[in-house]
């Protein structure tokens, strides 16, 4: 199958795109999953199938190697150096996680996999803005 050709618009998207992700990657240590996915969808209208393949094969290439290499440095510096053999740990179950992630996610319903992905983020967001404790404060308020 040829590859679609693209016009400058969609060039400039995809690069915007891509700053983007590699931009929150580098600054909080995500870019694939919450920042590619929705990205594709919104503007260029992928399907989710085709945004999630799109973000893995973008991670699949040596992109944060500079920010890692920066972050690597910084730590070592400190005194709390990043550790590889827990990067080689993560990394195998990472690469199994994914393989398995991605054969059950092939199976599931686009707009099923858009809401779950949705609530994902959603889920995330509440918990790292500590408004869950916030939320069951003010429901034990109520009852």
């Amino acid at each position: 199958m040829k590859p679609t050709p693209m016009d400058a618009y969609t060039v400039i998207i995809l690069i915007a795109i891509g700053i983007a992700a590699g931009m929150l990657s580098g600054l909080v240590g995500v870019g694939g999953g919450i920042a590619l996915v929705p990205l594709l969808v919104y503007f260029l209208h992928y399907n989710q199938h085709q945004a999630q393949g799109t973000s893995l094969g973008v991670l699949s290439f040596p992109v944060v190697i500079l920010a890692f290499i920066t972050y690597y440095n910084d730590c070592k510096k400190t005194g709390a150096p990043i550790e590889f053999n827990v990067i080689a740990i993560i990394g195998i179950g990472f690469v199994a996680g994914g393989l398995l992630g991605s054969k059950i996610a092939v199976k599931i319903d686009q707009e099923l996999l858009r809401k779950l992905f949705a609530i994902l983020l959603f889920y995330t967001g509440v918990k790292m803005l500590n408004w869950d404790a916030l939320i069951i404060k003010w429901l034990k308020g109520i009852f």
